[in-house]
């Protein structure tokens, strides 16, 4: 385990504060911002073309499909290539796709086919670009500021997630789809300068020339017997089945709890916005001490699932915005937190595979979630499924706690 007793490596550094990160970040808010245009075009797209609610989630599952299947092995890929290079490479290769759906609305090509193999396309450049991008974030910073880093990276994903759907409406509605695309394909490009100028990392440590099977067996190999990034991954896991499952919910929420409209979808949704933002500033904040941030995890969890109890006696939409609100917060707290835990205890030859599998459960877990909840929701009815989780969770959480003396060291 790569921990260090050193204080001065407990204390909290701004990513900010390192010039390549600074360099480096511009890159991420474009391509970001232009990744969830493209999604939001193709999902709004599925609604376009066929009115078909069945459509728009085959779409959406294409879109998740292929990181769920894919990124072990860009994971590998991620361990074996500079990143910063994997990065350009996967920004151009979304700018080229957002070009062509651009092209293909103005020359009538743009059916039911080309958005299916626009969406593959895309959801295979996800899948590839994700790992990578996490190699390279402690690459670009000492590990005194990795937290701040992992941090800015979530305050950039959800606050796109919020501008980019925005943006991506507006564009719509009062120019064309097409026009919205190109959009999207000019933010992209513009991030490929600051990209370029990001220079002077360390040399990729892994220079196994061992087949890609191989290597994904040692990296499984590599998670198993890690005690402490095992621990990590349960709390991954509860997260992904607690949190990230009642956010993907909200429309059933919304309309079983509050008899909601599209508005009050929005305005839950908006909340979820907001509440991950102030979560990815949180952390922001931390310092590189494992215990302590295994500690806020838990604490962070456990507010999390007692969030869920008051649903019981649930009146009005400003208490639902209040509990989305609270839930989002701790839930962008632990997901940031795990994969900062993650970042700080792997070792650098066996980075890319073992975050390609933190990714695999955070994205891949509340799938399952979705079907599961969802399911006793429709049966039950949510203020008696989502106590039961709560209570479930609780217990999940207190036991992994348990175990943290064993796994990580006691400062």
């Amino acid at each position: 385990m790569k921990v260090s007793d050193s204080p001065a490596l407990q204390q909290h550094q701004s990513a900010f504060t390192v010039p390549v990160f600074r360099r480096y970040f511009p890159s991420s808010c474009l391509s970001t911002m232009g990744g969830w245009i493209i999604r939001f075009l193709l999902g709004w797209s599925a609604w376009e073309l066929t009115h078909s609610a069945l459509w728009v989630g085959i779409v959406a599952g294409l879109m998740l499909f292929p990181a769920i299947v894919l990124s072990p092995v860009f994971g590998i890929v991620s361990d074996r290539i500079n990143p910063r290079n994997g990065l350009i490479i996967t920004v151009a290769l979304q700018a080229l796709i957002a070009g062509a759906g651009g092209a293909a609305v103005l020359l009538g090509w743009y059916s039911l086919p080309c958005l299916l193999c626009l969406t593959v396309l895309i959801g295979c450049v996800t899948s590839a670009h994700t790992p990578i991008r996490l190699a390279l974030i402690p690459l670009l910073v000492p590990r005194a500021a990795l937290p701040s880093a992992v941090g800015f990276s979530a305050i950039i994903f959800n606050t796109s997630r919020i501008l980019g759907p925005a943006a991506a409406a507006w564009l719509t509605t009062q120019t064309s789809t097409a026009t919205a695309f190109f959009v999207a394909m000019a933010l992209l490009l513009a991030a490929q300068p600051f990209l370029v100028s990001v220079s002077g990392l360390p040399k990729k440590v892994n220079q196994d020339t061992a087949s890609l099977s191989a290597q994904f067996k040692a990296g499984l190999t590599y998670t198993r017997h890690h005690p402490g990034i095992r621990l990590v991954f349960g709390y991954t896991l509860v997260n992904a089945l607690l949190g990230r499952t009642l956010i993907e919910l909200l429309p059933a929420l919304s309309g079983q709890l509050l008899r909601g409209d599209a508005t009050t979808l929005a305005t839950l949704t908006a909340t979820a916005g907001v509440g991950s933002i102030l979560g990815g500033i949180v952390m922001s904040r931390q310092r590189s001490d494992e215990t302590r941030i295994l500690t806020l995890l838990t604490i962070c969890l456990t507010i999390g699932a007692i969030c869920l109890i008051p649903v019981i006696w649930l009146e009005g939409l400003v208490s639902l915005c209040a509990i989305v609100m609270c839930l989002s917060l701790v839930t962008t707290m632990v997901g940031t937190g795990s994969q900062v835990l993650t970042q700080l205890m792997v070792d650098d030859e066996y980075r890319g595979r073992v975050l390609s599998l933190w990714t695999v459960l955070a994205m891949g877990a509340p799938a399952l979630g979705v079907l599961v909840m969802g399911g006793l929701a429709d049966t039950l009815g949510f203020p008696a499924t989502l106590p039961g989780f709560s209570l479930l969770s609780i217990a999940v959480v207190a036991l992994l706690y348990r175990q943290r003396g064993s796994l990580l060291p006691t400062r």
